[in-house]
Parts: structure tokens; C-alpha cells; sequence
């Protein structure tokens, strides 16, 4: 498998949208939204990305400060290629791009949620989501 990692090499909408829905990420992400989906690629400033030739197979998709904080948005290895260790490489380059003091940050995925512990990750209960349309009360 000659797969090639890139930093922040562009990504088409329609790449980005293939990709989750080879990866069932797509069935937690608002595929059918394109300029959503348009905005979540052009506003995230640290992506890493697999190739197999070019064909997009895998991407980690982060925003971050660089020096305290990286949420890794999305996650995603096309189905054919998972458990071949794309996911824990593009994470280990998304890790080597931010400064020694920055935290790696994200939300697992339901069926994802034991694949985290293993390699390396703390588990963290403190987490708190508010909803689009809900307002921040008194």
C-alpha cells in the first residue's frame, strides 16, 4: 500500500464528503448540507490527509491554536483501508505539528470509543455540548 500523508494539502468538498461517507462517519456528519460541509473544510486550520494516489483515504481534521489546545474535528479512514494504521498515523503527524505543550482533543464516535484508550489517550468525563438552537441560559 503506497499511501502518502500531507499536511494541509487541499481538500475538495466533494473529497471530504466521499471520504465520510467510505468511512460511516457520514452518518454523524450533515453530508447532505454542502455548505456546511464547505465551511467545516475551509475553516479547519491543521488537516492531514492519507493518499492512494489520488484518491482521499483517510483525513484528521483539527482546529487549533497550535500551543494549548487541538480538537481533532473528524477522524475518518475510508472502510477498505481501516485497521491498517492510517488513523494512528495521521494522528501522531497531526501531534508532531503542534507545539510540546498542546493537547489532542476530540469527541469518539460510539463504535470508536475503545479504540482511544489503547493508544495513549486519557479518558475525560468533563465534556459539555450545547446544541445548535439552544440558548445559554440565566
Amino acid at each position: 500500500m503506497g499511501i502518502d500523508f500531507k499536511v494541509n494539502e487541499p481538500v475538495s468538498t466533494d473529497q471530504f464528503i466521499g471520504l465520510l461517507e467510505s468511512s460511516t462517519l457520514g452518518e454523524r456528519r450533515p453530508i447532505q448540507d454542502r455548505a456546511c460541509m464547505e465551511g467545516m473544510v475551509a475553516n479547519s486550520n491543521l488537516i492531514v490527509s492519507a493518499w492512494d494516489g489520488s484518491a482521499l483515504v483517510g483525513i484528521a481534521r483539527s482546529v487549533t491554536d497550535f500551543h494549548y489546545a487541538c480538537y481533532l474535528s473528524d477522524l475518518a479512514v475510508h472502510k477498505n483501508y481501516q485497521k491498517s494504521g492510517l488513523g494512528k498515523r495521521m494522528q501522531s503527524i497531526t501531534q508532531e505539528q503542534l507545539g510540546p505543550r498542546c493537547k489532542l482533543i476530540l469527541i469518539s464516535a460510539p463504535a470508536a470509543n475503545s479504540y482511544y484508550g489503547p493508544i495513549g489517550y486519557t479518558h475525560n468525563d468533563r465534556c459539555w455540548v450545547l446544541e445548535p438552537g439552544v440558548t445559554i441560559g440565566n
